[in-house]
């Protein structure tokens, strides 16, 4: 991404921020792994959006109307020996020549220099308890300020959450951002379409997990968006199953839930299909239904429709679905008042997708359902989930846990399915396991 578009950003938050203020964060530390051995490194994203900076022990400040420069970058010194053994780094000059900063001081020195760049301001925008170090060094800044009252230096006396500004402008995707996104989809969907052509009964689930990161990075995305998920059977059932070490039936279902990440913007899919190939009765009724759940939801994902009217509509078909099948008996609205469509249907339809895979953004202003607008992005996942001890139900509906997930953009005449690329039809679906087995 082009360091124009971090420029573009810098100046609105400094618009909002103001002048006689400043704003400080810092970017993601290293974390260890075991002993010496750290965690591949994944900047802070707010850090990230707002500088491009891609380093650890950063501090990024942000001084309106200052004449020496706006923005200040502190960082570690280019260091030979460290881009010996770890390779190269930014270090001062490439703070300022790469990455835009006005000016660009050592790391080591932020105690000694941040104090005075606080002076006399009123307020100060920072990621409130969010990083324990900054709001630590912070607090004994503004001490060290205060020791000079005498001389008419006057401290900060306002601290305001940096997030409710940043946040807010990250809900709204640029066409730079757009890119990445699409991107990251159009590499996802290809990976699930591998892991449908080469799912075979006999396969285990970290076989075909294999095969997505492979395609992932086969295709240049080195990181995925969060752990995948690949539930063959009841373990669909666990929402958030990460084992993935079952062996694949036949006759089961397989629920993939994975996505790649493309310079720091996530990709958010799942699809579920069969191990052999072909959908059983039961669960091609319930597929169905879940895909018709989608399609209502889908229906009201357009500008000026309320967040939570999609999944509204997802409620009112699935617990219909339901009733029809007879896995829930009684009255559709009772049913949707009570809440009893959550003992298959628990979560949400969706969340803001971005730099995070559950992005950041509030979905209620002034206790209000957020009305949607061009340039969000968001997930629309309905799913059905039937334990497999759950003995108030036909025994050929249970074991069974189906979801379908797409990344969404709201556009000005409605909106755009990102992830498009990976089929989710049921004869869609079928032709291509089948193409493949004859192949």
């Amino acid at each position: 991404m082009k360091q124009s578009e971090f420029k573009k950003r810098r100046k609105r938050l400094m618009q909002q921020i103001g002048v006689g203020n400043v704003a400080l964060i810092a970017s993601a530390p290293m974390r260890t792994r075991n002993r010496d051995v750290h965690y591949p490194f994944r900047q802070d994203s707010d850090f990230f959006y707002l500088t491009g900076f891609n380093e650890p022990d950063a501090l990024a400040v942000f001084i309106p109307g200052r004449e020496q420069g706006e923005y200040l970058l502190f960082c570690r010194e280019f260091d030979a020996k460290k881009a010996l053994w770890e390779g190269a780094h930014a270090g001062l000059k490439g703070a300022k020549r790469d990455f835009g900063a006005d000016d660009a001081f050592p790391i080591t020195d932020v105690n000694d220099i941040l104090p005075g760049l606080l002076e006399n301001k009123s307020r100060v925008y920072y990621p409130m308890g969010r990083d324990a170090d900054l709001d630590l060094r912070l607090q004994d800044w503004l001490k060290q300020i205060r020791s000079q009252s005498r001389s008419g230096v006057l401290a900060p006396s306002e601290l305001a959450s940096l997030e409710l500004i940043v946040h807010e402008m990250r809900l709204f995707k640029s066409e730079a951002e757009l890119d990445q996104m699409r991107r990251a989809a159009e590499v996802s969907a290809a990976a699930h379409v591998t892991a449908m052509q080469n799912c075979r009964p006999g396969r285990y689930e970290y076989q075909v997990e294999a095969d997505i990161i492979q395609h992932f990075m086969h295709n240049g995305l080195r990181a995925v968006a969060y752990p995948s998920i690949v539930a063959t059977g009841k373990n669909a059932c666990t929402l958030h199953y990460t084992d993935n070490t079952t062996q694949l039936n036949s006759g089961e279902l397989l629920l993939i839930d994975a996505g790649a990440e493309c310079n720091h913007y996530a990709a958010d899919i799942t699809r579920t299909f069969p191990v052999s190939g072909r959908f059983s009765e039961p669960q091609k009724q319930l597929y169905q239904l879940v895909l018709d759940a989608q399609a209502a939801a889908l229906a009201h994902i357009k500008p000026g429709i309320p967040w939570n009217s999609a999944h509204d509509a997802s409620v009112e078909v699935i617990t219909q679905g339901l009733l029809d099948l007879g896995l829930l008996k009684g009255k559709l609205k009772k049913l949707i008042k009570d809440e009893k469509y959550k003992k298959f249907y628990m979560h949400r339809i969706g969340h803001w997708l971005g730099m995070d895979v559950h992005d950041v953004g509030d979905y209620k202003v002034n206790q209000e359902w957020r009305l949607l607008a061009p340039g969000m992005v968001l997930t629309v996942e309905p799913g059905l989930y039937v334990p497999a001890d759950c003995k108030s139900v036909d025994a050929q509906w249970r074991g069974i846990g189906i979801r379908i997930e797409d990344d969404v953009l709201v556009t000005a005449e409605g909106h755009e399915i990102l992830t498009s690329g990976v089929p989710k039809s049921i004869a869609d679906i079928e032709a291509l396991m089948q193409a493949d087995l004859c192949a």
